[in-house]
Order: structure tokens, then sequence, then C-alpha cells
């Protein structure tokens, strides 16, 4: 619980900066102050991690009683039937159900468990944070291949006085390095060459416009 409060006060503490640096920076005419967003971030080797207020559905084989539906706690454990206080956040499905399978051959013989992600919140640290003139400021979950289009379609779009050619992408998995992305084009415009991939941890910030 502590690393992934740490996780979110350094997400929380990046994301404070960059809003104010891209607010001071915007208001002098800061266009093109940033690289652009590079066109390709594959991450081929990510795999979803278990966050809190997801929904686990944990099958146990010939065992039904000890099957369960739980959600996972704000502070990213579950308990299930012969299975208490379990830490689960931060977890991929396959490693939960083995260390499921550890606690529960204390009591039982050889249990086969499978644990399914129901509904995706994902880990702090991962998700997609869209802020400023967006329609639905919001976080999102990653998810594999993603792009900028696909986040903006699920925060709406942008607002009436939003500035979304002065738009910035904060890269949390490089360190906080900003990069310029033209939501403007990409959505008002068509211009699907303003679409770029994004990465777990990317924070989006939309500027007001001042004209």
């Amino acid at each position: 619980m502590r690393i992934e409060t740490s996780r979110l006060s350094r997400a929380a503490a990046l994301l404070l900066a960059s809003v104010m640096a891209v607010g001071t920076l915007s208001g002098c005419g800061s266009i093109g102050r940033h690289p652009p967003a590079p066109k390709s971030a594959e991450t081929p080797d990510h795999r979803y991690k278990i966050g809190p207020l997801d929904t686990l559905n944990i099958v146990v084989w010939r065992n039904p009683e000890l099957s369960a539906t739980v959600t996972v706690r704000p502070d990213g454990r579950i308990s299930t039937p012969l299975v208490e206080d379990l830490q689960a956040s931060g977890k991929n499905p396959y490693n939960l159900s083995r260390e499921i399978e550890k606690e529960l051959s204390k009591v039982i013989r050889d249990p086969v468990v499978t644990v399914v992600v129901g509904s995706f919140q994902g880990i702090y640290s991962e998700q997609i944070r869209i802020v400023g003139e967006a329609a639905r400021p919001q976080s999102v979950a990653f998810r594999q291949n993603m792009s900028l289009l696909d986040v903006m379609i699920q925060s709406g779009g942008l607002t009436d006085f939003a500035d979304g050619n002065a738009a910035v992408l904060v890269r949390g998995a490089e360190g906080g390095k900003q990069y310029s992305i033209r939501l403007k084009d990409l959505l008002k415009r068509g211009d699907i060459s303003a679409n770029v991939d994004v990465k777990p941890g990317d924070i989006i910030i939309v500027p007001q416009s001042w004209f």
C-alpha cells in the first residue's frame, strides 16, 4: 500500500508541475516549444496489472463454494473464502492465481485457480490522465495499442474553449518529458497524421485558448 501511495503521490506531483508549466507557456504563445510526440510508442511486453476497484472473478476448479466475485479494495487487497487480506493490486491475473493456489493448498489438496478481470481500472501509475479543456477530464485504463485518438474519444473530445494544437503529452515513462500534440488537427480536421501511440502513465494536458 505504501508503494502504491508513493507512486500516486509522484504521479500527482508530476501532473501538477506539468499543468503549471503548460499553463505558463501557453499564455506566452509557446506552441511548438516541445518536440512532436513520437508516432510509435509500442509496448509489446506490457501485461495488465490489477488495480484498486477492479472486479475479479475467482474460480476454484471443483470447489464452487470457494469461488467468488470480489472487488479489489482501495488498499489494493482482496478477501475470498479461506483466503483473507491478500495483496492483489500491482499483480497480473496469472501471478495472483498462483498466490491464491498457494494459500488454498494449506487447507485443500491441489487447488486449481483462475482469476478473470471483469472490470478494469488498472494501477494508478499506468492510467492515462486527460486534464484541462477536455470534454470529460478523467483517468482511463491503458489498453494495448492504445492511441491518442482512442483516449480523446473516451474523454469526449475538446471543449469549445480548448487550444487543441497547444496540447502537451507528458510521458511518465520518460521521466516527465513533454511532447507537443495536435488535438485540434486530429479531432476537428480529421488529420490522422496527428494521431500517435500512448504509453502507460501518459498525461494529456489541454490548455485553454486565449483567443
